[in-house]
């Protein structure tokens, strides 16, 4: 069979570092193909040679059947292959015609022929088209900063798009995404296959890879370990690939004793963002709050951590009345946030993970509350680092060079070293491989049973029905029901239901 793309032997080595060995690779011509793997695997090294921003050291790579080189991107690119990265990469304050357009404008004649401007009225209506092509809602003249991530995200698409590409790779598309906006992008998936052009779509996502793929490839510690064809792909055949044996994502439910309660907020307003929130966490719960993006969860969150200022409302922590200034309020009181974003606001990325873990709590272990005491520091890393099995070749190591699932871990020890009651987890496992998020599952579930008070916000439902005892939905910042989940038995359906808006469920 002759494919649209075929990579033989692909090996790529860095200094110290062999991350991608003796790899073939292939894409079918309108195929939608699944990349998976532990982060670590090799798939961003081999969208990187693909999109010509790597050479590989050893290997051949095919297009149509001829042999190529790609020693740029826009080498990649004039053979028909456009990349969407994870990481967004366009000019906010430019339109969305120019950054669709950016380093292709068609110039036009100017007075005398000595200036060339760009004609931006074409510009426009070629990015309309394109715009209409994938469905987008909004105007091609819009300031990209003006656009939700989702938008941008569509951006992106167009901007691959208009190189007229045969085939798109998408690296973690969905990685941001609410749910409803993941479902909006899996129908242009779908459609641009029907246009023609293959996709190569990579994700952490096991549930997406499943329902959209036509096939799916498995590396594994820079090798291919696995193909599954249509009618092969299941969730658990994947992760066996991918990790090399069996894990359980979420551990296996027991029914948790709750404890007192321990933090009550009622009637809380800020802004538009969150419209009369009351609920209540108990210890030894793991309380979920769902909906889609912009319904006021992290804003809430946000709120009883000290980052805004509660407008209305009152909140009670250990039966008092508590209401935060800032985040140092929080953390002094026991009440901890890992954040969505850990490397922007959870980590100091170029610190070890020895400074990261006890910089929350040097007051406390400072020698009479002012002198560094380095010995009581390593300790205490030392323990926190066995006890959440974070690897890492030391505790001087840079965070910035941990696996994300190790520097989740590293964020959530810094709180378990400050004596957290409350832990807030915000989007616990966005952009980590399977076994790590398996791993953070069942370190939740432990905290609860030890007595914590656990708060989780997630855009992934599986997430939010198999770990949460009670469920929080919200909507345009309003809790819209809140579900006793305390058996396991609430719907995908049930949540979406609430999180679009509606009030009532008929016959759940």
């Amino acid at each position: 069979m002759e494919y649209i793309l075929e990579m033989k032997n692909i090996t790529k080595e860095f200094p110290g570092v062999k991350a991608l060995d003796k790899v073939d690779f292939e894409v079918k011509d309108g195929e939608i193909l699944g990349l998976v793997g532990e982060n670590g695997a090799g798939k961003s090294t081999l969208i990187k040679i693909i999109g010509g921003i790597h050479i590989p050291s050893k290997g051949e790579i095919y297009v149509g059947g001829k042999k190529v080189v790609f020693n740029s991107p826009n080498d990649a690119f004039s053979k028909g292959i456009s990349i969407v990265h994870q990481e967004l990469n366009l000019c906010p304050n430019l339109t969305v015609a120019e950054n669709v357009f950016l380093g292709m404008e068609n110039l036009g004649e100017g007075r005398n022929n000595f200036l060339k401007t760009v004609d931006m009225k074409k510009l426009e209506e070629a990015a309309q088209n394109l715009l209409n092509r994938i469905g987008a809602q909004f105007s091609p003249n819009t300031l990209v900063r003006e656009l939700s991530t989702a938008q941008q995200q569509m951006v992106e698409i167009c901007k691959a798009l208009a190189r007229n590409p045969k085939m798109i790779l998408m690296d973690e598309p969905t990685s941001s995404l609410s749910i409803e906006e993941v479902e909006r992008l899996m129908k242009i998936i779908k459609e641009l296959k029907k246009q023609g052009i293959s996709i190569v779509f990579v994700s952490h996502r096991i549930e997406e890879v499943v329902g959209i793929c036509d096939r799916v490839i498995i590396l594994r510690d820079g090798k291919r370990v696995g193909t599954l064809e249509k009618d092969e792909i299941e969730e658990n055949k994947i992760i066996k690939y991918m990790v090399g044996r069996d894990v359980e994502l979420f551990p296996k439910h027991v029914e948790r004793k709750k404890g007192e309660l321990i933090l009550e907020v009622k009637n809380l307003k800020w802004q538009k963002m969150v419209k009369d929130v009351s609920f209540k966490l108990h210890r030894g719960e793991i309380l979920g709050f769902a909906g889609l993006v912009g319904a006021g969860r992290s804003e809430t969150m946000q709120l009883i951590f000290g980052i805004n200022k509660l407008e209305n409302g009152e909140m009670f922590y250990k039966g008092h009345p508590y209401n935060p200034e800032s985040p140092y309020d929080a953390i002094k009181n026991g009440i901890a946030l890992i954040p969505e974003d850990r490397k922007l606001q959870g980590l100091i990325l170029q610190m070890s993970v020895k400074d990261n873990i006890v910089i929350p709590s040097l007051r406390r272990i400072a020698k009479s509350g002012f002198v560094l005491d380095e010995i009581k520091e390593r300790e205490i890393a030392k323990e926190f680092v066995n006890k959440l099995q974070v690897r890492t070749p030391s505790i001087y190591h840079i965070a910035n060079n941990l696996s994300g699932g190790n520097q989740q871990k590293v964020v959530l020890a810094k709180w378990l070293v400050s004596k957290s009651d409350v832990l807030i987890f915000d989007e616990p496992t966005r952009g980590i491989d399977v076994a790590s998020k398996a791993e953070i599952h069942k370190l939740m579930e432990e905290l609860a049973a030890q007595g914590y008070g656990v708060i989780m916000i997630s855009s992934e439902l599986p997430e939010i029905l198999n770990l949460s005892d009670r469920i929080i939905v919200m909507f345009e910042g309003k809790v819209m029901v809140e579900l006793d989940n305390s058996k396991r038995n609430i719907t995908q359906e049930e949540i979406m239901y609430y999180a679009s808006g509606k009030k009532q469920l008929v016959n759940p």
